[in-house]
């Protein structure tokens, strides 16, 4: 056994003869000998001479000819430091990092991210522990050859000859989900059921008064209505609801390949809540703009003309679920609080010890996707219409409307009309959501009432204050229309802003991102690119007219590749409520640490109960399904 290899793990005893009094920081130094000879130090623990044991959370990388002074565990605000050594200790460790953790515009109009070009030029505290496994290149072309597709990998142009064809890249990969979406995506349910509880269910709402510019009439969807109602009358009763895709009006679409022209529209849906209060769709109109070119599509239409109309329906979902659900609403806004706690909030810093799980390998993959994936010619541009450019215009276009509220899950779902469980039963990403937004807010309003004993506290916390700033300011760009706070000024305010960092980087990312491999296998149901216009008239639909529009062969295999990757869980997963790094040393906290899991366990229970044999469980908001951070 050699304890010099990589990945090996040992403890050291070392013994002091003399008494060095009280001990107020451990001081670790490190001699480079090696090229790759870092070390990973958790923990240290002193024994007194008197018996007693003193923790030193660690939980750093020590590289290079370097030395790192560590804190003993207890959880101290600044007003709390003494000594001089203390306060100078926890103002070098904040200028150090404020150093390492600078804000960069990556591009116009995006939140600020890390002032990194690479991986590599991370503080090694948080890079992948192995940069191979997040290369994106290499494991969407690794995915591609275990789902043995490598061979059309290259097949750009190639059109599918029939829906059929299209199994040729899905025998490999079946499970329950896509399997059943391959049997069904053309049946009105399950497109509708989708708005609901597949991996972009954040879209839908109530529909209160039909938009000016989609001119649906009772006469047109009579047929679809199944209570002697008319369309206002049904709209009255809480039963119509409205998907609008108006972000995508107007977006490049993809050119970064001369021979094939890529096409992207904006769509608006109307559904019904039927007597079996089933979701289902009775109008789509394929552009914003209403005139006799842009054809409201109905299901009393010929079949390839709605079936058509619901496929470009289908690809502009992927395209916001990609870009704004996902990419944006997740991934950066998590980088945003992960920058802002390095640069503002010391490791002693219990709000600092509560939110660093929940950062783990944030900003390096991200780092990783600015690198390979959404760069200039980086593999969104080789299956995605949204590439070339237009994915950047729609983050921009969509952080301009982001708001604080829209991450407050349960305002979310209120300010959507989508909280009534009466007209809307099945809607399994909410209640599930609640649920774990309730056991996160009672985990944090513990952890809060044990080191904040007022409103006065909170107000009073310089570091504090300085990291919801620095959000603010520098993440969010001053926007004031973003409704972000600027300053805390109660515990309950506190509460909800600690419960939206965690439950934005672990559920709200869990519920986008591992359903896509289960909604998006089936190309079909969610293209992403359209290799023909959206039709401008009815009766003029056939089959090969919806083959030549559907991916060709390469791109299907690299959108395939793609969300096979990313619905994979990493391998050393740690999932919501694991804290095996141990940064809170008091009784108190572990407890409700403890309590949190119990909780936790309950729901995950609960799911696995409801989901016994459903044809198409909902699981991506179980707990023991959601990892702590933005990972993958």
């Amino acid at each position: 056994y050699n304890d010099f290899e990589r990945g090996a793990i040992d403890s050291y005893d070392v013994t002091v003869a003399e008494d060095i009094g009280e001990v107020q920081l451990v001081k670790v130094e490190k001699r480079k000998y090696w090229v790759q000879d870092d070390w990973y130090c958790k923990f240290i623990t002193v024994k007194t001479p008197s018996g007693d044991y003193i923790e030193f959370p660690c939980y750093r990388w020590i590289s290079g000819d370097k030395e790192i002074e560590i804190r003993d565990g207890k959880a101290r605000f600044a007003r709390d430091d003494k000594t001089q050594i203390a306060k100078q200790h926890r103002r070098r460790e904040l200028e150090e990092r404020q150093k390492q953790y600078r804000w960069k515009e990556w591009h116009p109009g995006f939140p600020l991210s890390i002032d990194a070009h690479s991986h590599s030029e991370l503080p090694r505290d948080i890079q992948f522990d192995s940069e191979k496994g997040v290369d994106f290149v290499l494991n969407y072309t690794k995915a591609m050859e275990n789902l043995y597709v490598n061979r059309f990998m290259h097949m750009f142009q190639s059109s599918w000859s029939d829906f059929a064809d299209f199994e040729k890249i899905f025998v490999r990969i079946s499970n329950t989900i896509s399997e059943y979406v391959m049997q069904h995506w053309k049946e009105d349910f399950m497109f509708g059921y989708q708005f609901l509880n597949g991996c972009n269910p954040v879209m839908i709402e109530s529909c209160t008064e039909l938009p000016q510019n989609f001119p649906v009439t009772t006469e047109m969807v009579q047929c679809c209505l199944e209570r002697d109602l008319t369309l206002e009358q049904e709209i009255e009763e809480g039963n119509i609801f409205l998907v609008d895709y108006k972000l995508l009006d107007g977006i490049s679409a993809n050119k970064t390949d001369p021979c094939t022209m890529q096409y992207i529209c904006a769509p608006l849906c109307l559904l019904y809540s039927n007597l079996e209060r089933k979701i289902v769709p009775i109008a789509i109109q394929l552009n914003q703009e209403p005139g006799p070119d842009n054809p409201i599509f109905l299901p009393t239409d010929e079949n390839y003309d709605w079936l058509l109309a619901k496929i470009w329906v289908r690809s502009s979902d992927f395209h916001i679920h990609q870009t704004v659900s996902h990419l944006l609403r997740t991934h950066l806004i998590s980088e945003v609080f992960a920058i802002a706690m390095y640069r503002q909030l010391p490791a002693v810093h219990p709000i600092f010890k509560i939110l660093v799980p929940h950062v783990r390998f944030t900003i390096a993959i991200n780092t990783k996707a600015r690198e390979e994936l959404i760069c200039e010619c980086g593999l969104f541009d080789k299956a995605n219409a949204t590439g070339g450019g237009g994915h950047a215009q729609l983050v921009q276009r969509a952080t301009k409307k982001l708001t604080y509220q829209s991450l407050c899950f349960p305002e979310a779902i209120k300010l959507k009309g989508m909280d009534n469980k009466k007209t809307v039963p099945y809607y399994y990403y909410r209640d599930d959501g609640l649920a774990v937004w309730d056991v996160v807010k009672s985990f944090i309003t513990d952890i809060v009432n044990i080191y904040y004993d007022s409103d006065e506290s909170v107000k009073g916390d310089p570091e504090l204050q300085a990291f919801v700033k620095d959000v603010f300011v520098y993440g969010l760009r001053a926007n004031d229309g973003s409704g972000f706070p600027k300053t805390l000024e109660s515990k309950n305010a506190l509460t909800e802003y600690l419960t939206v960092i965690i439950f934005t980087a672990a559920a709200a990312h869990a519920a986008i991102n591992f359903g896509q491999y289960d909604w998006c296998s089936w190309i079909p149901n969610s293209p992403p690119t359209m290799r023909c216009p959206p039709p401008t008239e009815k009766g003029v639909t056939t089959i090969e007219c919806i083959i030549e529009s559907l991916p060709d062969r390469g791109r299907s295999c690299w959108h395939l590749g793609a969300v096979w990757a990313l619905s994979q869980f990493q391998d050393n997963e740690l999932f919501l409520g694991m804290y095996p790094d141990e940064h809170f040393i008091e009784r108190p906290a572990k407890e409700a640490m403890a309590k949190f899991r119990k909780n936790l366990d309950v729901i995950s229970s609960e799911i696995k109960e409801r989901n016994k044999n459903k044809k198409l469980p909902y699981y991506y908001m179980s707990p023991d399904r959601i990892p702590n951070s933005v990972a993958v």
